[in-house]
């Protein structure tokens, strides 16, 4: 799984302010007692986080999941209550990897893409989403990918590509260009389609050209850059 991309997009996160009296109208008061400590347990987290204490930010992480996790069965509706979990459990599985609890990871980003769907669905001008949206379904492809289940992660990786290019095609700047790259690779090595595979082989051979591509994308973008156009 692409390390790069695991770290990407972290973010600093305010709770809506208006969130725990929501909670009040279907919660029990126990429910709602714990989506408050929830709450304090997610920002001590972020600062663990930001920090560089993964193991402190994952016992605080995991300490508010299952309140918001209720909070969000309670109220599907509530997009507040969706992003909060959608970003828990994107932190949560940032903070594994920065543990080193790289199988804990996969299962946490494809449980927030539901999540994330429904943010961006709710929120279509907040690029931000798009782009975390777009990095988990790629990182999610990337470790179907290395189960050697092309199929899956073929699904995953169509449709973050379109949200990828678009983001590129509003603002071409090295990380959007990165994030496309990085999908374009794996799903080159997921699908046989030579569209796919020129387009990688280009993009590739642009960003060697000009010393954008990333750490984590060169290996992979020399092999492409050098490969003859595919037929």
């Amino acid at each position: 799984m692409n390390r790069a991309l695991l770290t990407a997009f972290v973010l600093t996160l305010a709770v809506p302010a208006a969130a725990p009296a929501i909670a009040q109208e279907t919660l029990s008061p126990e429910q709602v007692t714990a989506f408050n400590a929830a709450v304090v347990d997610f920002n001590a987290g972020q600062k663990a986080q930001q920090a560089g204490d993964h193991a402190g930010a994952l016992a605080k992480y995991e300490a508010a999941l299952p309140a918001i996790r209720a909070a969000v069965a309670a109220q599907p509706d509530n997009i507040d209550y969706v992003s909060f979990l959608a970003n828990a459990l994107y932190l949560t599985g940032a903070a594994n990897a920065g543990a080193q609890k790289m199988d804990a990871v996969a299962p946490l980003y494809e449980e927030s893409l539901p999540l994330w769907r429904k943010v961006v669905a709710a929120k279509p001008a907040d690029g931000q989403s798009k782009m975390i949206l777009s990095s988990l379904l790629i990182q999610v492809a990337n470790a179907k990918l290395g189960q050697q289940d092309k199929a899956g992660a073929l699904a995953y990786y169509n449709e973050a590509l379109p949200i990828a290019r678009q983001a590129v095609a509003t603002a071409p700047n090295p990380q959007n260009r990165n994030l496309l790259l990085g999908g374009l690779i794996g799903a080159s090595q997921a699908s046989d389609d030579p569209a796919i595979k020129e387009e990688a082989a280009t993009l590739s051979k642009a960003m060697l050209a000009d010393g954008s591509v990333d750490a984590a994308n060169k290996p992979a973008a020399e092999i492409l850059g050098a490969a003859p156009p595919a037929t």
